[in-house]
């Protein structure tokens, strides 16, 4: 690939991360894909050389209190984490990627095969629910279901739980970001986290 075609694609992933960082775009494939429309090119960039883009916007927005939010939602989802702490649940994305942003969502998967029995600790515990629905992806032209739960939170943290069938629950997940292994944090790692290094990153870049 030349200068010219590297300069290109850099420039598309910076579009992309700053559709994503603003919230104009959800998703990865949508905003490098009307970035590059935006430069009228065919170039697309990798998912990690738009998140290393959206990084560097972050940083430069946020500041110090993009640590310090970040700490706060680890420790937001410690709190959940502990009751939901029979279902073995971990932290995923960017809050324990470490790489939260404003508009982040502190995601939380459990494996269960009945998504009421989750309601109803939740529900006991005084947690409320914005909204509860089934998603189905397709991934390499697999179908895959989960049943995703928004909670309210009053410190306006966007919290997601994600619960899974059992029978995933030994399955290995690759990242669409960076291709590398989703394994989280459960709650004893996130806890040791905190207390030792509560910014740690877990990316391979």
């Amino acid at each position: 690939m030349n200068i010219d075609s590297l300069n290109v694609r850099k420039k598309v992933a910076k579009e992309a991360a700053t559709l994503l960082y603003s919230g104009v775009e959800k998703e990865y494939k949508q905003a490098k894909l009307k970035a590059a429309t935006t430069f009228g090119t065919h170039f697309l960039p990798s998912n990690s050389e738009v998140a290393a883009e959206l990084d560097k916007i972050a940083e430069e927005n946020e500041g110090k209190t993009r640590q310090e939010r970040l700490i706060q939602m680890r420790a937001k989802a410690l709190k959940m984490m502990k009751t939901l702490k029979a279902y073995t649940p971990k932290l995923v994305g960017s809050v324990w990627r470490g790489t939260a942003h404003h508009k982040s969502d502190i995601d939380i998967v459990v494996h269960h095969d009945e998504p009421n029995d989750i309601l109803e600790i939740l529900k006991q515990n005084n947690i409320k629910t914005a909204q509860a629905e089934w998603v189905t992806i397709t991934k390499k032209g697999q179908k895959k279901t989960s049943f995703h739960i928004h909670l309210q939170s009053p410190t306006n943290e966007k919290i997601e739980v994600i619960i899974r069938g059992q029978e995933e629950f030994q399955r290995e997940e690759k990242c669409e970001i960076y291709g590398d292994k989703v394994t989280g944090l459960d709650t004893g790692e996130l806890e040791k986290i905190l207390k030792e290094n509560p910014t740690q990153r877990f990316t391979p870049l």
